[in-house]
């Protein structure tokens, strides 16, 4: 019990739940109910993308690394 509070405290920060019922409930009025899945599938994306970037850098940066190895 204790490490899903320690979760939830870290997702939710400093917002208590009754601040997180209101936040959503604006972006509903704001966006509707249609195009929130539309927007969380491009945040989806954006992240993925991301996370490829990242790892693609990481890989170019131990190459030239594995080449000095081998000579």
């Amino acid at each position: 019990m204790r490490e899903h509070l320690k979760i939830e405290t870290m997702i939710l920060g400093v917002f208590g739940p009754w601040q997180v019922i209101i936040i959503l409930a604006v972006v509903l009025l704001l966006f509707g109910g249609k195009k929130i899945p539309e927007l969380m599938k491009g945040l989806g994306q954006g992240v993925k993308e991301f996370k490829d970037a990242s790892k693609s850098n990481e890989a170019a940066k131990e190459e030239p690394k594995q080449t000095e190895e081998k000579n």
